[in-house]
């Protein structure tokens, strides 16, 4: 028996044969989902290169990782390549994108960026030898605006209070700079550093520069340059000034050395 559109002969199927049927087509029909399903090197070359990376980097022990974070903050000129080829000689084998994964995930930038040394980060290295100045006001009951002048060391925190008066001139200010030379803390310092008030004449910086240390001048309007200094003040106003009525002079300067002796 022909068939009418084709011309094929027509075979007469039973019920076993039709499950059979039924049966090989599921499986045709699972067969044809497989590749859709696993995925195929050519469908997921993308995604199988960031699973791998992802495996590659977890398989990445402790020791390694340090290993890696070590060589990029030691030689802050070092780019992927070069931190493969330094591992390669100690017999580890890791990628270039594993490197720059596992710098990145602490903070740390390409090798061009990350030689660069930030504010903060010169304040922490340099503290043992930096002494920062600045100006603070207090208002007295009687309604007079006094100026208050301290240095304060940024490694130990100590502060040394310069004076207090209400016509802070060069020549003052100048003076007390003098005055704190007297007190052997010129001896543990390089660096001074101070915003650029006018009341910081020439003459005050000559009396450092001639001591061998070297004046550093914040950017303008940048407090977070003093933090050390401007966070002195908060604390003293918070924690003591804001809390008392200041009679005059005398009242402030013994207040202040009291809370001094209590900060440091």
């Amino acid at each position: 028996m022909y068939g009418r559109s084709c011309g094929r002969p027509i075979v007469p199927l039973s019920p076993r044969s039709l499950v059979c049927c039924r049966t090989d087509a599921v499986v045709d029909s699972l067969w044809l989902r497989r590749p859709y399903c696993v995925g195929t090197a050519s469908s997921f070359a993308g995604g199988g290169r960031t699973r791998r990376a992802e495996r590659d980097a977890r398989r990445t022990d402790r020791v390694l990782r340090e290993l890696v974070l070590r060589l990029a903050r030691e030689n802050p000129r070092w780019g992927y390549q070069r931190i493969v080829g330094e591992l390669l000689k100690l017999g580890f084998r890791l990628s270039p994108s594993t490197v720059r994964r596992l710098l990145a995930s602490v903070g740390l930038e390409p090798a061009p960026r990350r030689g660069g040394t930030s504010w903060s980060v010169f304040l922490r290295r340099q503290a043992a030898s930096m002494l920062a100045c600045d100006f603070f006001t207090v208002e007295t009951l009687s309604l007079r605006r006094f100026y208050v002048l301290f240095f304060i060391e940024l490694e130990s925190r100590r502060v040394h209070l310069a004076g207090c008066t209400t016509n802070p001139t060069g020549a003052w200010v100048t003076q007390q700079a003098r005055n704190l030379s007297f007190t052997g803390v010129f001896e543990r310092v390089r660096f001074l550093i101070h915003d650029r008030d006018r009341k910081f004449t020439a003459s005050f910086d000559e009396v450092f520069r001639s001591e061998g240390i070297q004046v550093v001048p914040t950017p303008v309007r940048v407090p977070k340059a003093n933090a050390y200094a401007e966070r002195f003040v908060r604390t003293v106003r918070t924690e003591c000034l804001d809390w008392l009525l200041i009679l005059g002079r005398r009242h402030l300067e013994s207040v202040m050395r009291s809370y001094i002796q209590h900060y440091g």
